[in-house]
């Protein structure tokens, strides 16, 4: 575990305080924990789930249908 000094501002420290008690969390640092990972979940491009990733290895293995031109994908298309 990486310890760390930082220096947060009245409002930050209110926020934290509100976090800590709304999720009844043991300090502040628990606090900052849980407000990195809501921001790496909202925020940071999230890993894809395993059932998504089987979904499109499904998706790769099926076979594709050819058009002579854009007018028969057209007509494919607006025919489903």
């Amino acid at each position: 575990m990486v310890q760390a000094i930082i220096n947060v501002g009245d409002h930050e420290d209110r926020v934290l305080t509100i976090v800590k008690g709304k999720f009844g969390l043991k300090n502040k640092s628990d606090a900052v924990n849980f407000v990195i990972s809501k921001f790496e979940e909202e925020l940071l491009e999230p890993q894809l789930r395993p059932e998504y990733v089987e979904k499109l290895e499904k998706i790769k293995k099926q076979k594709g249908k050819r058009f002579k031109n854009m007018a028969a994908l057209r007509k494919h298309i607006e025919s489903a």
